[in-house]
């Protein structure tokens, strides 16, 4: 929403919006480019009345501002349709989808094309990401070019609308991630999700492509029908798009590609882990598909900056490292540790999750989470985020989370909020230590705060 709030104003229109508490980083970005957001929901926020409302999929029936619309009859819309209507129609559509890894893949596709675009200026992309590419500085661009590059969003459009978002951007080109069950609040198990990415899949024509990664049988399930051309890429012997000698050394990963079996480019990124490798070979491979050569694609990767709340380190201070990660999701949170075990080896890790997500604030992951969370040493779970919002039977219990990690050796605790998680960690810290903080929210400013309590430590001893 922030992101199409700025590409709605860089086309002309005088936006406002409105959030229970917005939260960095797009709360930063909005201020930066001077869009007001009122805070808290307010039927006030309404006036004078709007010439259009565009409703967050965030948003149900007894938000005082919904009610408020209804009932004025004030003229609606959301954010899937505009940003089809306002800035995709037209143009070459090009959708990165999958559960997890688009807002990365999307970050480092845009950036292939702004690269090649310096020779090449009809390439210059627009695109929509779901956060900030360092890059870029920014989650959205408005250019001249034919590309339109956007973060495909399986989870529901409106309250009004409850599709995929994903439906209404006809992608051209699409890349496919991964498929699993996730957003456990629209979707009633896996089959519901696979018939989600099946409808996108159908929606590309028979001229477009669809790079779709190897290594899921929910993915071969969900590509088995397209009517275009599919191209797959991964680790395995006769994928089109295959990585081979994969490693991490001075943190860069390097790896070579080859191409319906032949040798095609040498590739670097500096970011740790195998996933970032396998996003970064899925946007080489779209890239390379429309057109571009491989030149300014492997000089794109090699100078990504990554996206902001993605193996972000916030702080390094008396030799402790502090991250910032988005993970939402079991299979995130491994990756991210396995990545940061790449990029940190021998150091000691520490995990503090906040159970925020629709997904992890449920029970259906819970030995997942276990198994992901048990590759760090040390890990801290808050409590539920609005844990009374999720019904009984269905609600993660985070104390059962901690006993089974002690069970399995690890150093493991429950502590209720951010506050109770820095005086904790606060004093038990050792330089070396590397910290994960792991959660989609702003997680009650733990980010800001366990720096300042770290540094007025340093300052008093």
């Amino acid at each position: 929403m922030a992101s199409l709030a700025g590409l709605l104003q860089l086309k002309g229109h005088r936006v406002t919006g409105s959030d229970q508490a917005a939260y960095p980083p797009m709360s930063d970005l909005l201020r930066d480019l001077g869009i007001l957001i009122a805070e808290p929901f307010s039927e006030s926020n309404l006036e004078p009345a709007p010439d259009l409302i565009i409703v967050g999929n965030a948003l149900s029936r007894g938000n005082v501002e919904v009610e408020a619309m209804l009932d004025r009859r004030l003229p609606f819309s959301s954010l899937a349709r505009i940003i089809h209507e306002e800035f995709i129609a037209g143009h070459e559509s090009l959708v990165v989808a999958g559960t997890h890894g688009k807002t990365t893949t999307t970050s480092m596709l845009a950036w292939i094309y702004e690269v090649a675009a310096r020779n090449r200026p009809e390439l210059a992309p627009s695109f929509l990401i779901g956060g900030v590419a360092e890059n870029f500085g920014t989650s959205f661009h408005l250019r001249e070019g034919r590309p339109f590059i956007i973060e495909g969003d399986e989870y529901d459009t409106a309250f009004f609308d409850k599709g995929p978002k994903f439906m209404h951007y006809f992608p051209d080109a699409l890349i496919l991630t991964h498929v699993e069950f996730d957003h456990a609040d629209i979707y009633a198990d896996l089959a519901s999700v696979k018939t989600a990415f099946r409808r996108l899949v159908n929606l590309v024509p028979r001229r477009g492509r669809i790079v779709a990664f190897d290594g899921s049988d929910n993915v071969s399930e969900c590509v088995s029908r397209a009517l275009c051309r599919v191209e797959r890429y991964g680790f395995r012997e006769g994928s089109a798009w295959r990585l081979t000698e994969v490693r991490f050394e001075n943190g860069v990963s390097r790896w070579s590609v080859l191409r319906e079996g032949k040798e095609w480019a040498e590739l670097s990124l500096p970011m740790a882990g195998e996933h970032n490798a396998l996003n970064a070979t899925a946007a080489a491979a779209l890239a390379a598909g429309q057109g571009i050569a491989p030149e300014p694609i492997a000089e794109a990767l090699a100078t990504f900056r990554s996206v902001r709340r993605r193996l972000e380190v916030r702080a390094e201070i008396d030799g402790i490292t502090i991250i910032d990660d988005f993970a939402h999701h079991p299979t995130a949170i491994r990756e991210t540790l396995r990545a940061l075990r790449s990029a940190y080896p021998g150091r000691a890790l520490w995990v503090v999750l906040e159970p925020r997500s629709n997904t992890l604030r449920r029970n259906i992951f819970e030995r997942e989470l276990v198994e992901s969370l048990s590759l760090a040493e040390h890990v801290v779970l808050a409590g539920v985020f609005h844990s009374e919002q999720i019904p009984e039977p269905e609600r993660l219990h985070p104390e059962n989370v901690v006993s089974a990690l002690q069970k399995a050796g690890k150093d493991a605790a429950l502590l209720q909020n951010a506050d109770a998680i820095v005086t904790n960690l606060t004093s038990r810290l050792a330089s070396g230590d590397v910290v994960a903080i792991l959660s989609n929210g702003g997680f009650d400013g733990i980010y800001e705060k366990l720096p300042a309590a770290l540094q007025g430590r340093s300052s008093s001893s």
